[in-house]
């Protein structure tokens, strides 16, 4: 359940205006962490606090400090390892009652791990990935900076945020970290943006734009790197569909190698009920016009496009290793996939979602309504006067 409305007025009531830094290397008051971001900083700004944010990149938002943290720019590893080294240069010079990071960085109060932990994610990389990659992973610079920039910053932080149970297991199980030092805060959702009532206003008119009849499932795919969001296992799965004439059509949304897998569903003779679509803007529009959300990634530690399917009202399937599944009872509000990699399965899973679309997605928003994003950001409002001077 949300929080009482009192709720910020608590905390202002509780403390003195405070002086807190915010570290996002490229701030935009939109898109998934970004807004869950704002939401938290806005309802510090409403408390009367003062809040700086350190970036490389902005967007100016009313109320806030913008400070200009340098990166290099020639290779990924380069331009993490110096926005990192130049984030702790910079606030070290600097008195804050606060210091709270949303990036690799190595001089925080607290650390939120959105990203997931990159340890975990490497070992399940060499489940997909051919002998040739998985060897390179001990001598690939980006890989060695970020292992470097979490072993130090999971040793340092006092307060790790992790956004799942699994992200948190994770941490414990590569890092050695004290339970104690790690919280759990799922990401919230916009439930009014995300919401079944978009399918009166957007629903036919979206399958009409993309000729999609009434009678065709229309599966929906939401996630940039492809690889990583396991599109291969679903192009498999909808083949095999499609092969036995289960009529339906599969919108790819995000970026990702699109050559690459235009042919792989070409190879799967599926190419022609396969749309990719790019990114998109209002994506809430597609999830109006679905009637089942995929996402059989390898990794994710919480995936914000499962929750808005929820929010939607759209059953969702899903694997294991997203963070997201905890709030999903498998048979409920859609299916968890314990192997990643089962086209079979993910196949009877999603005709199954399919027959049984309406209840599951009835039962999918019930469950979103207990995660609304103003709930998220009032716990880490919470959290961060627990790292406060007294």
């Amino acid at each position: 359940m949300a929080r009482p409305s009192g709720h910020q007025v608590r905390i202002k009531e509780d403390l003195d205006s405070v002086k807190l830094a915010f570290v996002k290397k490229n701030y935009a008051p939109f898109g998934g962490a970004e807004n869950y971001l704002k939401t938290v900083i806005e309802q510090l700004l409403s408390s009367g606090h003062e809040v700086h944010v350190f970036a490389n990149r902005w967007v100016k938002q009313p109320g806030l400090y913008f400070h200009k943290i340098p990166s290099i720019d020639i290779s990924s590893f380069i331009s993490n390892l110096s926005f990192a080294v130049n984030e702790k240069r910079i606030l070290k010079r600097l008195s804050f009652d606060a210091i709270v990071s949303f990036e690799r960085t190595v001089f925080q109060d607290i650390y939120r791990a959105g990203e997931g932990c990159h340890a975990e994610w490497l070992r399940l990389r060499a489940k997909i990935d051919p002998v040739w990659k998985r060897v390179s992973f001990s001598i690939n610079p980006l890989h060695i900076t970020l292992l470097n920039l979490e072993k130090r910053l999971f040793s340092n932080t006092r307060i790790i945020i992790a956004n799942s149970d699994m992200g948190k297991s994770h941490i414990i199980k590569h890092y050695n970290v004290p339970e104690e030092r790690i919280r759990v805060i799922y990401n919230g959702v916009d439930l009014k943006r995300f919401s079944p009532e978009n399918k009166k206003r957007w629903r036919t008119a979206v399958r009409s734009e993309y000729s999609v009849t009434d009678n065709t499932g229309l599966v929906l795919f939401v996630g940039s790197g492809f690889e990583r969001k396991g599109l291969k296992t679903l192009l498999a799965a909808i083949s095999s569909l499609n092969l036995n004439k289960a009529f339906l059509r599969l919108f790819v949304i995000g970026k990702g190698n699109t050559e690459k897998f235009k042919s792989i569903a070409e190879g799967y003779r599926v190419h022609d009920v396969v749309s990719f679509l790019g990114s998109q803007t209002e994506i809430e529009r597609f999830y109006a016009a679905a009637d089942l959300f995929v996402l059989p990634t390898v990794y994710d530690p919480f995936s914000n496009a499962t929750i808005e399917a929820m929010a939607s009202g759209i059953p969702v399937i899903t694997t294991k290793n997203n963070g997201a599944s905890e709030l999903i009872e498998d048979g409920q509000e859609g299916f968890v996939l314990d192997d990643l990699l089962d086209a079979g399965e993910l196949s009877d899973k999603i005709m199954l979602a399919l027959d049984d679309a309406e209840i599951m997605g009835a039962r999918a928003r019930t469950k979103a309504e207990g995660f609304p994003i103003e709930r998220a950001g009032c716990e880490f409002v919470d959290l961060i006067s627990e790292c406060l001077p007294s």
